[in-house]
């Protein structure tokens, strides 16, 4: 079952849509099977990889995804499966990391920005409506949603084994994952579809929609996973 081939998931979305919580499922159950998991969370290394930059502008929040870009690019080329759970509001930057890492697929964690308000613990987006905070991303700077990301999740209605299965299909689809990997990690027989590598040159990831359901209502099964935010 071993498979020694990197690759980067990155997932952007805004503050409080859950990526973090994502990346730790997809993590763990990669683990599972004996992948090489790297967790780079934009939250946790600011001091080790960009203690010079606040992100507060957008060309400072384009340096820090940049950055985040080459070290999962690094890392990728060396075996490992790359998490990644950066903002990264601006749509450019992270057409830039997809033509560099080869192995790559984004995944959209949206929430309305209602639901954010509502679940804000820190009190920040409150702080942005106010005008405390400026440049706040969803608030007074924007957000720019992906086109036609690999795979796009709901927090606000679907839980996390669910966003988590839809990631782990679109792997599949496009031959970073085996079937028998899959087996392990959700329980059942995953089977991929095909027409996701269509398009997909010098393995750089296509842009299919990956075909699983979420786990709402019962309609799909994966191992140890409760709901978070």
């Amino acid at each position: 079952m071993a498979n020694h081939q990197g690759f980067t998931v990155w997932l952007t979305g805004m503050l409080g849509a859950g990526k973090t919580t994502l990346a730790n499922y997809i993590a763990a159950r990669l683990r599972q099977v004996g992948r090489s998991v790297e967790i780079l969370d934009e939250d946790d290394l600011a001091e080790d990889l960009w203690k010079e930059i606040e992100g507060a502008n957008k060309d400072e929040r384009i340096a820090i995804a940049r950055r985040l870009g080459v070290v999962a690019d690094l890392l990728t080329r060396n075996g490992t499966c790359v998490l990644v759970a950066c903002a990264s509001p601006y749509k450019g930057v992270r057409e830039e990391n997809r033509r560099r890492i080869q192995r790559y697929i984004e995944v959209y964690v949206d929430c309305p920005t209602d639901d954010l308000i509502k679940r804000d613990s820190t009190g920040k987006y409150k702080k942005a409506l106010s005008g405390e905070i400026p440049n706040f991303v969803g608030i007074t700077e924007p957000y720019e949603p992906p086109g036609a990301p690999e795979v796009t999740v709901h927090t606000n209605q679907e839980a996390v084994e669910g966003g988590g299965l839809k990631t782990f299909q679109s792997l599949l689809d496009l031959a970073y994952m085996t079937p028998e990997e899959l087996k392990v990690i959700t329980g059942t027989r995953m089977k991929a579809n095909p027409k996701a590598r269509r398009g997909a040159k010098g393995g750089k990831a296509a842009r299919a929609r990956p075909a699983a359901r979420s786990t709402r209502g019962g309609k799909a099964k994966v191992k140890a996973g409760k709901r978070k935010r």
